[in-house]
């Protein structure tokens, strides 16, 4: 047996001795992978949990519902107000931290109405790199990270979905709308819908992995520097539609898609 498939036994067994599991479930790369293969184990005692927010935008739970449909996965939404929480709106450094502490607990009350023992998230090795303070509270609450478990990179996640013929195994990786703005800037609901309209507008136009930032009241639109090309036809009508938006200004990365890029502020 190969390394990969070493890995996705590892992962089976875990799983299979996990006995029930809930599943945070957003339908990006990572969690779609780690539910089919719950799924596949432990059958109806695999339930996925998918989170309602406006840090989410609508079409991510929507592939989320579609996806159960089409898999006969069974499925809970929970709705999480995650601005109500002062910590999460003042948007401080440890954002993360707090708000996967509340939203996490939430999901462990919905898995224990249903009966289920663990609650599993898809974080993989690779995550293991970068500034995740929200890491933190899947530590203090006891959530599983399967994944990072069998020591999964996201290029494995990839081979292996690609193999059991899920529809995301090349999907552009994503993180919640909060991630668009500077650490210390109040995250509002209306700058949420700004940054969702913005980005979706990029999709229409067959972006697929791409990123807008706010900084007040200007857009930074990160694409990914091969595709500086195809994105300069389109400047002024985006800019025209981001100033309808409510932005003031519009600018391009000359840096490129960059995940995290938010970060580089915390040394500064």
């Amino acid at each position: 047996m190969d390394a990969l498939h070493e890995k996705k036994r590892a992962l089976d067994e875990h799983l299979r001795q996990l006995g029930s599991v809930a599943v945070a479930f957003s339908s990006g790369v990572d969690s779609t992978f780690l539910l089919q293969a719950a799924h596949d184990v432990l059958g109806s005692r695999c339930v996925a949990v998918t989170v309602r927010s406006c840090l989410c935008p609508a079409r991510e739970a929507e592939e989320a519902a579609a996806f159960c449909r089409a898999r006969g996965i069974q499925q809970l939404t929970v709705d999480f107000d995650a601005l109500a929480l002062e910590s999460v709106r003042t948007n401080p450094a440890d954002r993360c931290y707090h708000c996967k502490r509340a939203l996490f607990s939430k999901i462990q009350a919905a898995a224990a109405k249903r009966g289920l023992t663990f609650v599993a998230e898809g974080s993989n090795v690779d995550d293991e790199g970068d500034y995740r303070p929200g890491m933190r509270a899947v530590a203090e609450l006891g959530i599983q990270s399967p994944l990072r478990r069998a020591r999964l990179t996201k290029a494995d996640i990839r081979a292996l979905s690609r193999e059991m013929d899920l529809p995301t195994w090349d999907k552009p990786s994503y993180a919640c709308l909060a991630s668009r703005f500077v650490y210390g800037e109040p995250i509002t609901e209306e700058k949420l819908t700004m940054v969702d309209r913005a980005e979706q507008q990029l999709l229409e136009l067959g972006f697929r992995q791409m990123r807008v930032r706010i900084h007040g009241d200007m857009a930074r639109i990160e694409v990914p520097s091969e595709e500086f090309e195809k994105l300069l036809p389109h400047a002024a009508a985006l800019d025209r539609a981001y100033r309808g938006l409510g932005f003031s200004y519009v600018t391009m990365d000359l840096g490129g898609y960059q995940t995290g890029s938010m970060n580089r502020m915390l040394g500064q």
